[in-house]
């Protein structure tokens, strides 16, 4: 008999986009002249740069020719692409890598998913609220979450960080024991960031406890300020101990393309039932080169594209426009006198909602008297509630539509 991993019963509904997703289709099935505007699911809209559709079509052509065709490539990414990176991500920002620290993917959201298969499932996760649902979720799946209880809508072994306007969505350090912790800056959901000496309190705290960060920097590339770091290993020590993500989907328009990388620092260490000390370098590498086999030739000479001068300049152009939409939101909303956040850094704005109006009801307000799709805030944890999300990655025309229509409703 078949058994089913029975952790996945802890898992709580549909994933959070798939619901949005279902109350759009059964809505526009009841009203099917409605003029939809999403602003919910951070998909970009604009197309993928020149300079990387030029290396997209100069590696096809290279495919067609038995002389430069190319099969099985390295797991861990061409040397093409890693050196790209750590000379412009890393180098340029006096940081010093390795190419074997760096690990080429189809998506950070699989590796931030992937990542805690290589812990102990007795390791304590901690996660900031709200959060990205993949950092819950996929420890619900590996069984370290505990029981869900309803009434806190948070699980049992899962410790949570509040963030909220009363603490400027800055999270307090863990209280207790944690062994992971996930940090997402700039923020998704919010679309805050931390300073230099914030992050600098937990690089400090995960070397006293040994623990490890494990730092989602997806959005770096909308940063806009100078104080705010757009790596964690621009902070003295972090390469003891954590491990980035980071994206070319937002940054280049990879959303259906797919291409990411981790890096993965020599220095960072685990430790086994005998206390001894273990790179996780090694334990990423072997997971990777037993479970992936690696992102393809044609996507990463797209992606090593974007560090051309072409490509840097169409890629901040791409930025511009997106940031762009950020403010045309972020100040539509603040002059209706509605509490609003984020959408300086990144490209989501965070918004209370107005009148004590719950998430999902507020939700459901914007699609029936709006038809405008945005994210409840409870959706990415009970710290959400009463907060709502909308994304910049919309086109020009349907932002500044969406923010009229706003203006419009009745509060």
């Amino acid at each position: 008999m078949a058994k089913i991993n029975q952790n996945y019963k802890q898992l709580q509904g549909s994933y959070l986009f798939a619901e949005v997703a279902r109350r759009r289709t059964k809505f526009m099935s009841e009203n099917p002249n409605a003029q939809i505007i999403s602003l919910g699911i951070g998909d970009v809209t604009r197309p993928l740069p020149e300079a990387v559709l030029s290396g997209l079509h100069e590696a096809v052509d290279e495919m067609a020719e038995a002389g430069s065709f190319r099969g099985y490539g390295p797991e861990q990414g061409y040397d093409f692409l890693l050196n790209a990176i750590i000379e412009n991500d890393y180098k340029a920002r006096g940081i010093d890598l390795k190419t074997n620290e760096v690990f080429v993917s189809d998506g950070s959201k699989c590796d931030v998913g992937n990542i805690q298969e290589i812990f102990s499932l007795d390791s304590v996760v901690a996660v900031t609220d709200p959060v990205y649902p993949v950092y819950v979720d996929t420890n619900v799946m590996a069984g370290r979450s505990g029981e869900y209880v309803k009434d806190l809508n948070r699980y049992s072994n899962i410790v949570y960080l509040p963030c909220n306007a009363e603490n400027n969505f800055i999270p307090s350090l863990p209280d207790k024991k944690v062994d992971l912790i996930y940090l997402c800056y700039p923020n998704n959901p919010t679309g805050m960031t931390l300073s230099k000496e914030e992050l600098k309190k937990w690089v400090d705290f995960a070397k006293a406890n040994k623990c490890i960060i494990l730092y989602d920097s997806a959005y770096e590339a909308y940063i806009q300020e100078k104080d705010v770091p757009r790596s964690i290993y621009e902070i003295e020590g972090a390469k003891e101990v954590a491990i980035e993500f980071r994206s070319f989907s937002k940054t280049a328009g990879f959303t259906g393309v797919r291409c990411a990388y981790t890096v993965v620092p020599k220095e960072v260490l685990a430790y086994d039932e005998e206390g001894n000390a273990v790179p996780v370098n090694d334990l990423w590498n072997r997971r990777q080169t037993t479970k992936f086999n690696g992102c393809s030739y044609i996507t990463q000479k797209g992606a090593a594209a974007v560090y051309t001068p072409e490509g840097k300049a169409q890629i901040a152009k791409l930025v511009d426009y997106y940031m762009a939409n950020a403010k045309i939101i972020r100040e539509g909303i603040a002059g209706l006198g509605i509490q609003v956040f984020g959408g300086v850094n990144a490209p989501y704005i965070w918004l209370k909602t107005p009148n004590n109006m719950g998430s999902w009801e507020f939700f459901d307000k914007l699609l029936n008297e709006a038809n405008i799709v945005g994210t409840p805030g409870v959706g990415f944890g009970q710290s959400g509630q009463g907060y709502f999300r909308l994304t910049a990655f919309g086109s020009r025309e349907n932002t500044e539509k969406a923010v009229e229509r706003i203006k419009n409703l009745q509060f």
